[in-house]
């Protein structure tokens, strides 16, 4: 069955909707503001941003979906809404008070965290309770604070969730198609996806432990978490980044622009595109939930 907009605007009359997560996550959502916008009078919408958070209002509804900013779902020093960089990444080890007041009383929540994992062989936590990022900073392995800030999501969502009343969703890793590899140098250039005769032995740069760091953790909830793998579909997508096409945080240096592959853009996704099948997977698991397994 199709994705189905008024379905969907129906499912969540009267509710709160909420994504939760990095930019690959927003995609997702901003992709399903442009899946549900057609079925609504542009009298009854509206969106906000105020820092972290971002809402859309469905008003003949009553109901909102909202995007909230947290790449490592733990506090970090990269919460910023705007300003935030991969780079000198540092998590709180501490419970994840400061994100989570935003996401009680949603009914249907919509997590992700990968990317922001995958950039060094080990992540910075911070200790205690204290304001001052910049002290008593330990090192631990990217799998093993990975499992750890998870565990405290599940714990949040056992703690906070009635399975009776709301659902809970985490997807998958967004795969990117930087360098090398299989697909053969990066995606500027490529057209198309891996071809079906080749997609038997093709294997993406995602990292198989962390999603297997992934499942472990979400299966061991007391509260169900659907999982939306989207992470194999998208790795075959090596044609459908914004390569060159993305607004860029400094204009190209005069080397790059000579060079379009040096700073093609492909980790992130075209709308309408890739996030719109992730949409599309999310649906079923909405409406077919007794389907779970077989998606």
């Amino acid at each position: 069955m199709a994705f189905n907009a008024t379905a969907v605007l129906e499912m969540l009359r009267g509710k709160r909707m909420l994504f939760v997560g990095d930019s690959l996550l927003r995609e997702q959502y901003v992709s399903l503001l442009c899946l549900l916008h057609r079925a609504i009078p542009d009298a009854s919408k509206s969106f906000e941003a105020v820092d972290s958070l971002s809402i859309f209002r469905a008003k003949d509804h009553d109901a909102t979906i909202e995007f909230y900013w947290a790449p490592m779902l733990a506090e970090s020093s990269s919460d910023d809404g705007a300003d935030h960089h991969l780079a000198d990444r540092v998590i709180r080890g501490a419970p994840m008070n400061k994100h989570s007041r935003f996401w009680k009383g949603a009914d249907v929540l919509v997590f992700n965290s990968y990317l922001w994992w995958m950039t060094g062989d080990k992540i910075q936590i911070l200790r205690g309770a204290d304001e001052d990022m910049s002290k008593d900073i330990v090192e631990m392995e990217a799998e093993e604070a990975y499992r750890l800030v998870l565990h405290q999501v599940v714990r949040w969502v056992e703690h906070n969730v009635d399975p009776k009343n709301a659902r809970v969703f985490f997807v998958t890793a967004s795969p990117t198609h930087a360098s090398g590899g299989e697909a053969g140098g990066n995606c500027y250039g490529q057209t198309s996806p891996v071809a079906a005769a080749d997609a038997e032995s093709y294997h993406g740069s995602t990292s198989g432990r962390m999603l297997q760091v992934a499942g472990e953790v979400l299966a061991a909830s007391r509260v169900p978490v659907g999982v939306v793998n989207i992470t194999r579909m998208s790795e075959l997508r090596r044609d459908a980044h914004t390569q060159t096409y993305k607004e860029q945080w400094a204009q190209p240096a005069a080397e790059q622009a000579a060079d379009p592959r040096s700073y093609a853009d492909c980790t992130h996704w075209c709308l309408p595109g890739v996030p719109d099948a992730w949409n599309e997977l999310l649906y079923w698991k909405l409406f077919f939930p007794a389907r779970d397994q077989a998606i």
